[in-house]
């Protein structure tokens, strides 16, 4: 089979590309034949044969100045011409036999599904966010959680001003958002794939297709991830630090550990300086800041520790931060939000706690870390849920299914 994958950041920028990076790897290795197509980016993984076809490269946050710029970039938005262009001469010279779709909101826009459409290509999109439904992917209204939007439409995002509370930038939002729900942009898409039923519920009350969607798990290949063999300390955050992460909140809980149980954050992003600063304030000397590290070294600092948190503030969707702690045999304590009650078992692998509550995640990590024979057992459980429900093979298998349905549902003379 061949495999086109189209995202718009071609380099593990988060969990998405992670995802992207990891399963295009494992279709490899199953013989498939796997392409990319994606934006022009300094830090995109090599060799691209198809990066000449790339549209150009554009930042977004911070939005560029001045009117003639913004006015360019709301408009690619909308609609690339460029991006449609780029994968149609992608489509001519690599012929796939499907289109599998992440990330490409914003930088590519759904005009790639035309150039898809135009010549019948079957496409299937993994959803990793809730953009469908929430023009600004969250579900928060000024960091506050909010589904205004699920149930009443993508025009309250401007009346509510939930980007970051400027009228201007929730407006071209949700004006986005209701150009491409009435002209049915992602019409061309056969299948929807959620990793997390509360995603999927979220898609179904907000009359994404619906009767296309199908949740699919995500997978971690164990093979390649060493278990944890001993009990160990020490608290972990990895990812992208940024307001909804809620890093601050595990900052503050600090002060209900021990002194002598080390607290790690791996990962960069926006939030990082005020964090840093909120560390030292509230917790001098405690917290130690890794950066991004890559896979090898974090799964071994994962190893080292006796849980991984994920104190997140929004609705999380199926975060491989959770997945992977668990394949290194390690519990998580998560938030009660979005997708992460589906994956963590209350007392077996891990903990839920509030968002924003720092004594109740400070006290659920510090049952942890004070008994490591525990933690070693839940963490023996984690690993064995993955083993059973999150494996390659089984992966692989649902979404060739998922594949074969959207070519199925493809109109008659497609190419194959």
């Amino acid at each position: 089979m061949r495999v086109l994958h189209v995202n718009k950041f071609l380099y593990r920028r988060g969990g998405a590309e992670g995802y992207l990076i990891d399963l295009a790897d494992l279709q490899r290795a199953a013989g498939d034949e796997v392409a990319y197509f994606g934006m022009t980016h300094p830090d995109n993984d090599g060799p691209l044969p198809y990066a000449r076809h790339f549209p150009p490269h554009v930042e977004l946050e911070p939005a560029p100045r001045g009117l003639r710029p913004r006015l360019a970039v709301a408009g690619r938005m909308i609609w690339s011409p460029a991006s449609r262009r780029g994968l149609t001469r992608v489509i001519e010279d690599f012929g796939p036999d499907v289109i599998h779709l992440h990330n490409i909101y914003h930088q590519l826009s759904p005009s790639v599904l035309a150039a898809a459409r135009d010549v019948g290509v079957p496409c299937v999109l993994t959803m990793h966010d809730y953009k469908l439904a929430c023009p600004s992917y969250q579900l928060l209204d000024q960091g506050k959680v909010c589904e205004a939007c699920v149930d009443g439409g993508p025009l309250h995002a401007a009346r509510r001003r939930c980007k970051d509370g400027s009228a201007s930038a929730s407006t071209l939002l949700a004006v986005e958002s209701w150009i491409h729900r009435k002209s049915q942009a992602y019409g061309p898409v056969g299948v929807f794939v959620s990793p997390s039923r509360f995603l999927a519920d979220v898609m179904r009350r907000a009359g994404v297709y619906p009767d296309r969607l199908r949740v699919i798990n995500h997978f971690v290949d164990t093979a390649a991830v060493p278990v944890k063999d001993s009990p160990g300390g020490g608290v972990v955050f990895a990812g992208r630090i940024s307001a909804e992460k809620g890093v601050d909140t595990l900052v503050e809980a600090v002060a209900r550990l021990p002194r002598q149980v080390p607290v790690h954050v791996a990962g960069d992003g926006p939030a990082l300086p005020a964090v840093r600063a909120l560390a030292d304030r509230v917790a001098p000397g405690r917290v130690r800041f890794h950066g991004r590290l890559d896979k090898s070294r974090l799964h071994d600092l994962i190893r080292s520790s006796a849980a991984v948190t994920v104190p997140s503030r929004w609705h999380e969707n199926q975060p491989m931060a959770v997945l992977e702690a668990f394949a290194c045999g390690v519990p998580v304590v998560g938030t009660d939000l979005g997708g992460l009650p589906e994956l963590i078992s209350p007392g077996v692998d891990g903990e839920t706690v509030p968002a924003d509550d720092p004594v109740a995640l400070g006290d659920a990590l510090g049952r942890l870390v004070a008994d490591p024979d525990r933690a070693y057992a839940m963490g023996r459980a984690a690993r064995d849920k993955i083993d059973r429900d999150f494996t390659p093979d089984l992966h692989l298998n649902r979404l060739r299914d998922a594949y074969l349905a959207a070519a199925l549902t493809a109109p008659a003379g497609t190419r194959r």
